[in-house]
């Protein structure tokens, strides 16, 4: 519930679980426990079910936008936080129904209301996915 009073995100794309490990304004890790019944497997593959790349993308900058509210607080009351950039996407091996996904994002700068984040997805201590990429904060 903490995470649906953080950002807008609500099912079907609502893509954490659970926050864990935050540490104020630097680093959290956010929990995605895939399973069969996400909306996007019946079309991304039906004989071989795969999480679809772009939404581990959007996994990362989830947990980064719910840090950043965290770490706001009643600052970040009525604004919501908008992709800028994504660079450097590499993506390791296929995440599949019954993989925890444990997306870790680390803070790499702010500046005003543009943040910078470095993130790192896995499955069972094993990167799967890996990205930097900035958000601004509007409203």
């Amino acid at each position: 519930m903490q995470i649906m009073s953080a950002i807008p995100h609500r099912y079907p794309f609502l893509m954490i679980d659970r926050m864990v490990e935050v540490v104020k304004g630097q680093s959290a890790v956010g929990i995605k426990n895939v399973t069969i019944n996400e909306p996007f497997f019946p079309g991304h593959f039906p004989s071989k079910p795969v999480m679809p790349g772009v939404l581990i993308i959007e996994a990362m900058a989830q947990t980064a936008a719910a840090l950043v509210v965290l770490t706001l607080g009643d600052r970040f009351e009525g604004k919501l936080v908008y992709f800028m950039t994504i660079e450097n996407a590499k993506f390791r091996r296929p995440v599949v129904p019954g993989d925890q996904l444990r997306v870790h994002v680390v803070k790499e700068r702010q500046r005003g209301n543009v943040y910078k984040f470095r993130g790192i997805a896995r499955v069972d201590g094993v990167s799967v996915a890996e990205a930097t990429f900035s958000a601004i904060i509007m409203g």
